[in-house]
């Protein structure tokens, strides 16, 4: 197995960020904006080879991605999941409470966070149906000092994320708060709850 090449990692993800750009002056539905966001975290980041090191994967695992928003609903006791990709369709708008596992932390201390092996941290809770996932990161969505939700991504092998792959989440998690504020936000997602 091969070093993974970083630079080329930061290369893509500039070029990508740049597509996402041009993109985002013709999106005007929130879910498609945000939908933008999800598939190029989705398609960039994680080492896509974590899974053949030794205890990257328990037995009857296998390598699978899965990414999307949590977006704080209004009245700040739960978050929603948005534009999700790898979640299995029976979650497609799951809600969770504002202070469960590992989002919660996020919500209460508002900075990203990566656990590269989710094993290391027994407070880590499932909260995708069909797996526990063993590597994820989460960067939370700041508007003006307000939390507005986070962004998450997670895979089945450990340390599939190192903090490079954090450093672009975060990036484009920025973007995609910014890109969410001017479409609306959570006023336009939420209009007809």
């Amino acid at each position: 197995m091969s070093e993974r090449d970083l630079s080329a990692l930061r290369a893509s993800a500039i070029s990508r960020q740049a597509r996402l750009a041009e993109q985002l002056g013709d999106i005007v539905n929130i879910e498609d904006c945000l939908s933008l966001f999800t598939d190029a975290v989705f398609d960039l980041l994680g080492d896509r080879s974590a899974d053949q090191r030794a205890g990257a994967l328990k037995s009857g695992e296998q390598q699978f991605f899965a990414a999307g928003f949590f977006i704080l609903m209004p009245g700040a006791n739960e978050h929603q999941l948005f534009c999700e990709r790898g979640f299995p369709a029976e979650q497609h708008g799951l809600r969770i409470p504002s202070d469960i596992g590992h989002p919660g932390w996020i919500f209460t201390h508002r900075v990203p966070l990566l656990l590269a092996n989710t094993d290391e941290h027994a407070d880590f809770k499932q909260i995708l149906k069909t797996a526990r996932m063993g590597s994820a990161m989460y960067a939370p969505m700041m508007w003006r000092g307000q939390f507005l939700g986070q962004m998450i991504m997670a895979a089945q092998a450990r340390n599939t994320f190192s903090e490079a792959d954090l450093e672009i989440h975060r990036a484009i998690a920025g973007m995609a708060t910014a890109a969410f504020v001017a479409i609306g936000g959570s006023e336009a997602l939420f209009a007809s709850a």
